[in-house]
């Protein structure tokens, strides 16, 4: 597609978020299934279900548009997929995969957060009302996926992480290279 106008990058954003969300539908029940703690496992369910509607959405959007929303591969979406794919072949301690596994969704979150963003203020540009409410709504419950995982990591999962490392003594630095680091802190 040649991206002659801002309305052509638009519908190619728009083709791109399509494809990443099609990749989450596909990994999100892997994710869930190697989640040892069942709140994590019922968050990555949860937005699973969330991720069909926003599809939907999108759907609805390209249909207004007259547009196919096939035809764009989101690459940033498969790397960061397959990051989460090498996580989970680790031989970790449950909650630390977890832990790892929330770092992994929230990059994930965060690059939908940023591409919503930009596709619901062309929309307001345009005077797609319509169309910057669907993505609004969308950005919405990006943003409380990632909020939800904030909490899960704080109140749980990196306690859990935490308390199953305290059996091996983190590595600590020698006592000279401490005390430099901090004489220049100061």
């Amino acid at each position: 597609m040649s991206l002659d106008s801002l309305h052509d990058l638009y519908v190619e954003e728009l083709r791109d978020l399509y494809n990443a969300e099609s990749q989450l539908l596909k990994a999100l029940p892997k994710m869930a299934k190697a989640a040892s703690a069942p709140e994590l496992r019922a968050a990555f369910e949860e937005h699973l279900a969330v991720t069909e509607g926003q599809v939907e959405r999108l759907d609805q959007i390209f249909e207004s548009l007259g547009e196919r929303p096939t035809g764009k591969k989101c690459v940033a979406m498969e790397g960061l997929i397959e990051e989460g794919k090498e996580l989970m072949k680790e031989d970790a301690a449950p909650a630390v995969l977890d832990a790892a596994l929330i770092a992994a969704a929230q990059r994930v979150e965060h690059y939908e957060m940023a591409g919503y963003g930009c596709v619901r203020t062309y929309a307001r540009l345009f005077g797609f009302d319509d169309a910057a409410e669907l993505l609004q709504a969308t950005l919405n419950e990006e943003g409380d996926a990632d909020h939800k995982l904030t909490e899960l990591a704080e109140s749980v999962i990196n306690v859990e992480a935490e308390e199953e490392g305290e059996e091996k003594e983190p590595p600590r630095r020698p006592a000279s290279k401490r005390k430099s680091a901090a004489g220049r802190a100061r």
